[in-house]
């Protein structure tokens, strides 16, 4: 199937790398965070690609949290690093890394029509395309659909009847004798992951976006204040105490194996939850997240890969990109993970729309999906993030209300920037 899929796409990738002039075999090395079936599915992808061009590929593995992967990143990059030719890239650090990365723009000229404007956008820094995208993001609330049915409730569109219902189904199955039973996973632990939840619930109230797109740190308000209250009265009701130690994996590990009503996630969970070894399968569905009175709003996400310009192999590691993010490379991706491509025409794919449903439905949703405040925080984006989730983890833990640590929120992001981002 993997050969099969890729075929056409790689041909061409391989022709342009032989006349590109690279007549020996090279080994590229391509760093990766290890969550979920990331690191089994890159193996596959690569394999026709190695097939082909004579290259190989040597997978670096990374810890699943985004906030380490980061960290050690700029560690590898500021001392320019050979070891290291392809870096698997979230969607926010664009900005923050650009100065280490090859510019793709030439290279990848004849493909970036196919891609959202608005993704490509997002990779492009000072005119440099730093980065090409495999898959764009934005998560979904995941449902116990026998369950609502069982207790007649329909999916919650705001999160007070999400709390309800999570309590309401909590209650009942544990009487019946499910005890290990949660109303809702998350993720709240202090890191990346919770300033994307987090965001979605600040958005959803009405408390903006932390910072705004011209530079206004905007996240002290009543609305934000609210949301961040809301969402640490479900610690210990309808959330496990741990899920203050929660990223996506360990959220995905209790709902997986049917420990919860309602889960907050991204779409490779997806799959994985469909999967003949999930105790979910058949009985979820997904839906958008519920709205604080504002609508509802899912942080953008997605992933990309960029080359090191410290790479002594950049001609195998430019063909390595191309040839992950093309259509076939992208569509692999969805079939075996449920990711969403961040080429339009992959939407309408017949093959895509019946084993992963998920992906069609979620066209608009990312398409309205929230930022990060990335752009206009530049190279301090990571340190006000950090400062933002620290600042939700102490309300979450019971350190104090909202209100009081979004006011000491807003005076050190006021540190933070200083004169200007």
């Amino acid at each position: 199937m993997t050969t099969k899929l890729f075929k056409t796409g790689l041909s061409a990738l391989a022709m342009s790398t032989i006349l590109g002039g690279s007549a020996w075999a090279d080994e590229v090395s391509y760093v990766i965070g290890a969550v979920g079936n990331a690191v089994q599915v890159l193996e596959e992808m690569v394999k026709p690609w190695e097939e082909q061009t004579g290259h190989t590929v040597k997978i670096v593995t990374m810890p699943a949290s985004t906030s380490d992967q980061f960290a050690q990143y700029r560690l590898w990059l500021a001392a320019g690093t050979t070891d290291i030719d392809l870096y698997q890239t979230d969607v926010i650090w664009a900005p923050q890394l650009a100065d280490h990365f090859v510019d793709l723009t030439e290279a990848a000229k004849d493909v970036l029509p196919q891609h959202f404007p608005s993704i490509i956008e997002s990779q492009t820094v000072d005119g440099k395309l730093v980065a090409m995208p495999l898959y764009t993001d934005a998560p979904a609330l995941y449902y116990r659909k026998d369950l609502l049915e069982k207790y007649g409730k329909e999916v919650p569109t705001t999160w007070e009847e999400l709390a309800a219902t999570a309590q309401e189904i909590q209650d009942g199955e544990r009487a019946a004798g499910a005890n290990d039973l949660w109303g809702y996973v998350w993720q709240g632990n202090a890191y990346e992951g919770l300033t994307c939840d987090a965001l979605e619930w600040v958005k959803s109230f009405g408390g903006g976006q932390i910072v705004e797109a011209d530079g206004t740190i905007s996240i002290n308000n009543e609305n934000a204040a609210k949301a961040i209250d809301t969402a640490a009265s479900w610690v210990g009701s309808i959330s496990p105490p741990g899920v203050l130690s929660y990223q996506e994996e360990e959220s995905r590990g209790v709902w997986q194996t049917g420990n919860a009503v309602f889960m907050r996630n991204w779409p490779y969970a997806y799959a994985l939850s469909s999967g003949d070894d999930s105790a979910v399968k058949g009985k979820f569905d997904v839906a958008p997240l519920p709205s604080g009175g504002e609508g509802s709003a899912a942080t953008l996400g997605g992933w990309n890969v960029a080359v090191s310009k410290y790479s002594d192999n950049q001609d195998a590691a430019i063909s390595l990109a191309l040839f992950l993010s093309s259509a076939e490379g992208q569509k692999f991706r969805a079939l075996e993970s449920g990711h969403l491509p961040s080429i339009s025409a992959l939407y309408e794919d017949a093959e895509i729309a019946e084993k992963v449903p998920l992906i069609p439905r979620w066209k608009e949703v990312f398409e309205s999906a929230v930022p990060r405040p990335s752009a206009p925080t530049k190279g301090k984006y990571n340190e006000v993030s950090a400062k933002f989730w620290s600042a939700v983890h102490e309300t979450l833990s019971g350190n104090g209300t909202a209100a009081e640590n979004l006011e000491l929120l807003e005076l050190d992001l006021e540190d933070v920037k200083g004169s200007a981002w």
